[in-house]
């Protein structure tokens, strides 16, 4: 898959996308990494400890989260896009699911957009993303928990997206697909989809996972946020065994490091 200038070799290599959030509400760094100076030296610091790309976000999505306008989140993440590919050579992603923020974020330098909606929020983000060129990270999601067969429901939720996406002219190189960890799932059902990832293979296309400092962590081992470390590390793990290959984090140094040893391990 190329992303970007760069491409990414995802038969047996595992890559890690560092979270850049923008805003003042992130659930875990909220307000860190809101001023342009912070998140240049922020994302330099992810670089440095092998971040692959750069993933920006301008409107928290954690539950409860609050909607701000396109302008708004343009005006956070459009400089910080501009500076990143001025100052460093690596793909730089956004993350967002409106159509008028990732056209502004694609004029910016953004080389991937990444939606959690999965083209179903913003009737024109397939148009947009198909004529642009830029990469596209598709993620399930859904406004309601109503699953009858709940694994099965989720593939076709995704096969939706897919036909969104290759129907709109978006080219089946562009895509990576997310199980979407997080998203209208209960901790039982981020669990069960955690164990059986092997279902997101049967596209063919590339599987970002993010998992990073997520409740479904926080609640299995009773713990906040910030020490949800080595919890992140475990489903990276677990998520490169079962077949994905770009991994959402805060904690890029232990991840890559975890994706190093289970990369040897799967080699032999």
């Amino acid at each position: 898959m190329k992303i970007g200038k760069r491409d990414f070799q995802t038969e047996h290599h595992g890559y890690i996308m560092g979270i850049l959030n923008v805003t003042p509400d992130s659930f875990s760094d909220g307000g860190k990494y809101n001023c342009l100076d912070a998140a240049l030296e922020h994302a330099q610091e992810m670089i440095s400890e092998g971040a692959d790309i750069i993933d920006v976000g301008g409107e928290s999505t954690r539950p409860g989260y609050t909607l701000i306008s396109d302008q708004e989140e343009i005006e956070r993440t459009a400089p910080v896009i501009e500076a990143l590919k001025r100052e460093f050579d690596v793909p730089v992603s956004l993350d967002t699911y409106k159509s008028a923020v990732a056209e502004a974020g694609i004029l910016a330098g953004a080389d991937l957009i990444n939606d959690i909606w999965g083209l179903k929020w913003d009737g024109t983000m397939a148009a947009v993303l198909a004529e642009s060129g830029a990469a596209a990270c598709l993620m399930h999601n859904r406004r309601d928990t109503d699953y009858k067969d709940y694994l099965e429901d989720v593939t076709d939720d995704l096969q939706e997206t897919m036909n969104l996406a290759l129907e709109a002219g978006i080219e089946r190189d562009r895509i990576m697909l997310d199980p979407g960890i997080g998203f209208a799932k209960s901790l039982e059902q981020n669990l069960k989809l955690m164990n059986h990832l092997e279902i997101m293979n049967q596209w063919g296309v590339p599987v970002l996972l993010g998992t990073s400092r997520k409740s479904m962590i926080g609640l299995t081992l009773d713990l906040p946020s910030e020490q949800r470390v080595e919890g992140t590390v475990a489903t990276t793990v677990c998520g490169y065994m079962k077949g994905c290959r770009f991994f959402r984090v805060h904690d890029v140094k232990e991840n890559k490091r975890a994706l190093k040893m289970i990369e040897a391990i799967c080699a032999m």
